[in-house]
This record gives structure tokens, sequence and C-alpha cells, in this order.
């Protein structure tokens, strides 16, 4: 009988795979009269190597365990997807009596090898910037990890992330107050701020990502703010003109939602999902993995933040890690943009260390890391279960490190302060724009696939090639997906009286709103009149979406506008890099703070 058939007394392989105290090694047992021969308190299916014992001891060769005996050495144990492939042909019992017992250790010991690599699944980085992406061990493990995550139901965002569309991720850092050993960070008895925000853009084709961060001390409008009250009810925040973006989080009873709907105001992309952590995250991570390598390019010794490295390089973790991230006096200007800028290439070492071989091969280390990363979660509701988180992970970790590009948003110091005080600061607003034209179209900051970009290109461009027809034979329902109030019926009015196509008609708004890119869907036999338009409209090759099939006699084609649309006749499309000025750094490259 497999195990998905099991009689109701049968007990489940995963659960029999126990220690045996006179070898110190694990045996899968599947008789249920062997059960008595599990190790005392080791949880059943933990993956805690490295020589521990059920309470996390170190556990030398002469040390005491079991009925008295002692305990050799002890080998990590396999994932259970490793467990139970090593056990579809063997017999109930054990393995086959012929088997010599160094055929049987030489199993276990590829069978180790091969779990340690999958025991657990990590991709991301730290202040949030962590995704854990689950378990593919035993159940013990995986409902643990799952009581571990909190979350918030909040109002607002695209109801979740799809896997056939680019992904926008808000990763909020609070200095609110918690755990022990934080009494002198963060706002006393204050219920926080967004003290650290990064807007982390995975790319449709999950080649490239993009994190950009955005200032606490910026000055912006946030908007009103539905919030969901602990007895069902929802309760409407007011907005404010001109505000710390920081005070999003927290002040005036505001929850994450806010802070997204803050992101959105300012930056046109919807928000799927918000992650949310405070100072413990960086002290257990950092502490999970072994530390974490970072480079100062000269001697610091900040006061306030308590960090203090001789130049060169480093590795820093818990309480040394958080100073390094919180500091604002030891490098750049002082400034917080400077502290961004730390950050930054901190969390891109982070991600190299918990993507390397050294963390994703150790069982023990990584139990410890998806540990640490559940309890300082805090996430919105659409993935408040492991297996949600795992699945967005899992989108997440196809993007290679070096093409994920930290950027922050455009500013200035803000006009109407003093000179003198630099306190708060505005957009850019020019800068700022081309920007979030890039993030919008889902345009790289990093160059990936160069050849097959030019190739996708060219085809595109063909697209455009051949007969137009005449503007009176344009057939066009034109939709309005942009966002942009009266814009289909602006490009209507455009078409009929300014290019002569009498046969455009208004559709209306688009079924789904806030569409990111303008297109143009048409039949094979529309081909002219898809050029002609595309020609009246200045739109790219990129935009021309051909059905394949053939459209009725008077079937309209259908004009979608989208973000991209400024007006009619104006040229679609984002900057093909980002604008001069703008910072940018790579998480694949280690450079020394200074």
């Amino acid at each position: 009988m497999d195990a998905h058939s099991r009689g109701a007394d049968e007990i489940d392989p995963a659960d029999q795979w126990v220690l045996n105290p006179h070898t110190g090694n694990y045996e899968l047992r599947l008789d249920s009269s062997t059960g008595s021969a599990r190790a005392a308190g080791q949880p059943q299916g933990s993956p805690r190597g490295r020589g521990r014992d059920p309470q996390g001891q170190q556990q030398g060769h002469g040390q005491q365990h079991g009925g008295g005996h002692d305990a050799a050495p002890r080998r990590d144990v396999p994932s259970q997807r490793s467990r139970r492939s090593g056990a579809d042909n063997t017999p109930r019992g054990g393995s086959s009596r012929g088997d010599s017992a160094a055929a049987q250790a030489g199993r276990r010991r590829r069978s180790a090898k091969k779990g340690n690599k999958k025991a657990l699944k990590i991709t991301g980085g730290v202040v949030g910037f962590v995704l854990v992406a689950g378990s593919v061990g035993a159940w013990a493990l995986y409902n643990h990890f799952d009581s571990n995550l909190q979350s918030v139901d909040v109002s607002g965002g695209s109801g979740g992330f799809k896997k056939d569309q680019a992904i926008n991720i808000l990763v909020i850092g609070t200095d609110k107050r918690t755990g022990d050993g934080n009494s002198g960070y963060g706002d006393k008895d204050s219920p926080g701020h967004a003290d650290t925000t990064l807007l982390f853009h995975v790319a449709k084709d999950r080649t490239n990502a993009t994190v950009l961060s955005i200032p606490r001390d910026l000055k912006t409008r946030i908007p009103d703010c539905p919030t969901k009250q602990e007895d069902k009810t929802e309760k409407v925040i007011p907005g404010s003109t001109f505000e710390r973006f920081n005070t999003s989080l927290g002040q005036s009873g505001r929850d994450p939602g806010c802070t997204m709907r803050t992101v959105k105001e300012i930056t046109g992309l919807t928000v799927d999902h918000f992650m949310m952590v405070d100072f413990n995250a960086v002290k257990s991570l950092t502490t999970a993995v072994g530390g974490v390598d970072v480079c100062v390019a000269k001697d610091v010794d900040d006061k306030k933040s308590h960090l203090k490295l001789s130049k060169g390089n480093h590795t820093i973790q818990g309480e040394q890690a958080l100073a390094f991230v919180r500091t604002r006096g030891a490098f750049g200007t002082g400034s917080d943009l400077s502290r961004i800028q730390t950050q930054q290439q901190f969390l891109g070492a982070m991600l190299r260390k918990m993507k390397s071989s050294e963390t994703l091969t150790d069982v023990g280390k990584l139990y410890d890391l998806a540990d640490a990363a559940t309890k300082a979660l805090t996430v919105d509701s659409g993935i408040a279960g492991l297996g949600k988180l795992r699945s967005l992970a899992e989108e997440v970790a196809k993007v290679d490190p070096k093409n994920i590009t930290f950027t922050t948003l455009p500013v200035d110091d803000n006009p109407a302060e003093p000179v003198k005080a630099k306190a708060t600061v505005v957009i850019n607003q020019p800068k700022a724009d081309a920007l979030f034209s890039i993030l919008q179209s889902d345009t790289s900051l990093t160059e990936v696939k160069k050849k097959e970009k030019a190739e996708k290109q060219d085809q595109q461009q063909a697209l455009l090639k051949g007969d137009k027809a005449a503007a009176e034979d344009v057939r066009v329902n034109v939709y309005n997906g942009s966002g942009k109030g009266g814009a289909a019926q602006e490009t209507l009015s455009w078409l009929q009286v300014e290019k002569g196509a009498r046969l455009a008609t208004n559709g209306g708004n688009s079924p789904e709103p806030d569409i990111a890119k303008t297109t143009l869907t048409y039949g094979e036999n529309q081909a002219d009149q898809a050029r002609a338009l595309a020609a009246m409209m200045k739109l790219p090759g990129s935009a021309l979406k051909p059905t394949g099939q053939q459209a009725g006699d008077r079937e309209p084609m259908k004009l979608t506008l989208g973000k991209d649309f400024s007006g009619p006749g104006n040229p679609l499309g984002a900057p093909a890099k980002a604008p001069e000025g703008i910072q940018q750094a790579n998480a694949a490259t280690s450079v020394c703070a200074q």
C-alpha cells in the first residue's frame, strides 16, 4: 500500500525517520512498533543538523544521548522528498536484508547530500527583502514556519500577484520598538513609521528586477485611506496634502495599506503585496546566515549608531549589522539619502549570502534562516499562508542577482525649508517621471539578453512595414485603460476631426483598469488598417497585437489606451534608459561604503 492509501493504523513514513542512538545515523523505520526508537524531544522531520541535540545545544562525541550510549557524530536528516523517493522500492521494515551496512550508509550519505540542497528554498534580502520560499521537508516544520507569520488585512492593492504579469512588492521597515534589546532604537511609545521603504518591481518575464527606495523624509500627498477595523468595519483615515512620507504608516491609525496607496499615488504603480519588519529582522537574519560581508573605505566610529569598524572588509551580524544599516553620520553626506545607499549595499550583500552555496547546502543554517525570516515578517492577508508566500518567492527567485538594480527616487531639497535645515525633500518631477515610465512599461535598468531583445524589436518593427489603408477605411473601437478620465473620447475626437478616421468609435472604459501599455489588437486582414492607425497615433511596433485570425467584414480593431498614453499623436513608451543622474547600484556587485 502506498503513502496515499494507508490504513488508519499505519504511520506516515515521514514521521518514521528516526535517530539510531547506537550509530548516530538517521534510519527510515516503517513499522509502528519501532516508533519508540525516535530520539526523545526530536521534532518529527526536523532538519537541524550540524551536531545539535533536540534543544539546539552542541553535541560532542562523548555526550550521553538516549539510553546511555555514546552518540556518534550526527548526520543531517534528508528532506522528505529524498526520504520518500528512497523508500519507493524498499520493503516495509527497512532495506533488503541482503544489503551490506556499508551500502546502506553510502545511500544515506548520498540521500543526505541531496536533501541538504533541497530541504528549504530561501530567497530574498533583509528588512523584509526576505521572501521565504517555504519547506519541502516535513509537515511539522511547515506548520511551525506557517504559525510564525503575522498578517494584516488591508484595503487597496491589486488583489494579488499573477504569474504571467509583473509583480510589485512593497517592503517596509518600521522603527517601532519591539523585542528585547531595542530600547535605544526608534520612537518610544509610537506605533512606528515607514522608516525604510522599498518598492520591489519584478519584470513580467522574470529576467530582471528594480528596487526603488523611497526616502522617509519625502514631503508628499498622502491619500485618504480606508482601514479595516477589528470589528470588521472599515474606517477612512483622512489624507493630507503635504506630509512626510514616513507618516503613511502607524500615524493617525494608518495601516500598511495606506503606505501602499501613497506609493501608488507617487509612482503610478499598483502594489500587489506588502512585507513589513522591525529592527529585530536585521539582527536575527544576519545571525542566522552567520554574518554578512561588507566593506568600508575608511575607519568608522559613529557615536550615534555605535558602529565601529576599521577600514577594509568585515563580516557583521546582530547588533553590529543593525548599527551598519542605521548609521547616517558614518558615510556619504550624513543624510538619509546616504543611509539609503548604504542600506542598498547591505541588501545586495545579504542577498548574495543567502543565495550562496554556503547557505543553501547547510540544512541547519536554512532552518535558522527560515525560522528567523518567518518570525520577522508581517504580510498582507493575500500571502498570509506559507504556501502562498512560497509561490511568490518562487517567482522572485527566478531573477538572477546580477539583474537586480537598486535605485532611489529622484529628489531635491525642500525649497520651503531654510538651506541649513535640509530636513525634508521633494520629488524631482522630470527625473522621477522618466523613472516611473520605465517601471510602468516594465523596462529593465539592467541590460538583459541584449541579442534576444534586439531580435524581438526587429520582429515588432516588421509589423509596421507594408501598405496602409486610407484613413476613412480605418475601423477602430477606442477603450480607456489609462486611468485618465476622458482619454477615449479625446482620442476619438482627434481621430475623426484631425485624421479623418470617421469610422472610429468610443468603447468606453476598458474592462481591466490601469493598463500599463497601450495596445492595438487586430485581425490578419486588418493589417493595413493597423499600420495606418499606428502611423497616426505614433504607436511602436510593440503595441501591435495581431490575433492570427480573420476579422469580420465590419468588425473594428481594438485600441486600448494604457498608462503610457499622454495624448493622441504623442509617442508612446518609456525612455530606453534611466535619465542622467539617477542613482543605481547592482545587487551582485560589492561596493565599499564611504
